[in-house]
This record gives structure tokens, sequence and C-alpha cells, in this order.
């Protein structure tokens, strides 16, 4: 048991943040579940509707089903680049002898650059009149064929606006995992490498499980992110064209905000938040279920 003194010392760090979390996460989250159940333009007087929301939702609304396949999509593609790059970066980096804090400074710069900037310049990036970055480089490998304005494309659409997403935060997931490996306890490689592993070996058989619980956490961090993603998107497609790039979180946007219908909207956010704990729920299965294994 801890002293009185011990425990109200805890409860003075502990309370203020719970409550920041309280109002600014949780009650929200509870004011939607309500909201999801009305009918309500957000003037007008709410009326009571029950469940219709929610069956308006999955079996009227097409576009909601669009946009779910979209994110799941613009999920795909963000879990690609953020921790497959990052792994990939952090593994290279604990090998290298010199410019590591150059290189991490370089990869974890975008994750402080103002998201609207990010926007404007894979605008210009993608651009096909003026010829942006993209297009250039295809010009000059002989590839102009594959020259399009990749933001108005519809097939090319949603990996253009996944990109920047992925690029933004992979050094983040970089300087975790990074951090992680260094901690993987040197004289179980060396004696790995003494018995004739191979560096593929080494890196699986010793450091992954090693860093397991770190890369859980990373892949929870990534994904729910990943599910929540709105304003790069956003701002550069605004969900076109058509519905080409429309994302659960824009939809929903749209629908409150463009459409004032915010009980509907409402219980997209509701599904959003169960969408998330749902994915955190199945990364967990599976890794245990591979620990197991």
């Amino acid at each position: 048991m801890l002293p009185r003194r011990s425990r109200a010392s805890v409860l003075v760090f502990i309370v203020p943040p719970l409550l920041l979390y309280g109002c600014a996460v949780l009650l929200p989250i509870v004011q939607s579940l309500v909201l999801s159940v009305f009918e309500w333009d957000g003037i007008s007087d709410m009326t009571f509707v029950g469940l219709d929301n929610y069956v308006k939702m999955f079996t009227r609304d097409d576009v909601f089903w669009t946009a779910f396949g979209n994110a799941m999509g613009y999920l795909a593609i963000c879990l690609v680049l953020q921790l497959g790059g990052a792994l990939l970066v952090a593994s290279l980096l604990t090998s290298l002898r010199r410019g590591r804090e150059v290189i991490k400074t370089l990869y974890v710069l975008p994750a402080v650059i103002s998201t609207v900037a990010i926007a404007f310049l894979f605008q210009r990036i993608y651009s096909l009149d003026p010829v942006g970055l993209v297009n250039q480089i295809l010009d000059w490998v002989g590839l102009d064929s594959l020259q399009t304005a990749w933001l108005s494309n519809t097939d090319t659409v949603l990996a253009a606006v996944s990109i920047p997403e992925g690029w933004r935060f992979t050094g983040i997931y970089m300087l975790i995992i990074y951090a992680a490996l260094l901690a993987v306890p040197r004289e179980l490689e060396e004696a790995a490498q003494l018995d004739g592993a191979s560096a593929w070996q080494v890196f699986w058989k010793i450091r992954f499980p090693y860093i397991r619980p770190v890369w859980t956490t990373t892949v929870v961090m990534a994904t729910t992110y990943a599910l929540r993603g709105f304003d790069i998107p956003y701002l550069l497609t605004n969900g076109g064209p058509g519905q080409s790039s429309e994302l659960l979180t824009t939809y929903m946007y749209k629908t409150a905000f463009v459409h004032t219908d915010y009980g509907y909207a409402s219980a997209q956010a509701v599904f959003i938040v169960a969408e998330c704990l749902v994915a955190v729920g199945l990364i967990f299965m599976l890794l245990r279920r591979k620990d197991e294994s």
C-alpha cells in the first residue's frame, strides 16, 4: 500500500489529465452517440428517430459504402508506407556509423510541417499543367505516356491522397522503432551471427520478436490515425472527383456542415469510433495468435 501522501501525489498528477481527456474525448463521443438517434439540422428542435440513421447508413446510402471502401484502401496504402518505410529506415539506421542525426531529422521534418503546406506542396507535385515533379520524372525516364492529372484521375486519386499522409508520419514511427531496435541486446545478435545466422535470420528471429510490443503499439497508432485521416485528403480533393477519394471522415464532415444533418453525421462518427475499436481488437488478436503459434 502506498502512503497517504504518495497516493495524494499520484491523484494530483493523474486526475487533471483524466478530466481533460474525459471532457475532450469521452464527452464528445457520448454526445455523438446520443445525437445519432435524433434528426437535427442544428436550428430546429431535435426529433427522435431511434436507429433510423443507422439503418439508412447501412442499407440506403451507397456513398457511405463507397467511402468505406476508399477508407480501407487509404488505410492499406498508409500502413505500407508508414510501417514498412519506418521499419526499413530504422533497420538501416542501426547499421550506419555517420549521418544518423541528419537522416532522422529529415524523416521527422514532415510531421512538423503545416498540413496546409503539405497539401499545397503535393498539389504542385501532382500537377499536369504546369507540369509537376511526378510528371516531369516520368518524362525524363521516357514514360511520358503515363503522365496524368493525378488528383483528377479517378484511377489514381485515392493513391495520390494517401501517399502524402503516409510520407508525413513515417518519420515518427521510424523514431519509435529505431529506439526499440537500439534496446535489443547486442550479445544476442552476436551469438546468432557466431552460429552462422544470416542478417535476415538475425532480424526475423531476434530483433523483431524483441521489439514486438513496440511494433504492436506502432501498428495500433498508425491504423487508428489512418482510419481518422481527414485533413490532407479534404484539402487536396474534397473527396472528388465524384466520390473517388471520399473517406468516411470527409463524408461525415460534409453531412454535418454542408447538408446540416447532424444526427446522421453523428451516426457516422459513432461508426468511425467503433471501426477503430474493432481494428485495434483485430490487431491484438492476430498478433497474439502469432505469438502463440
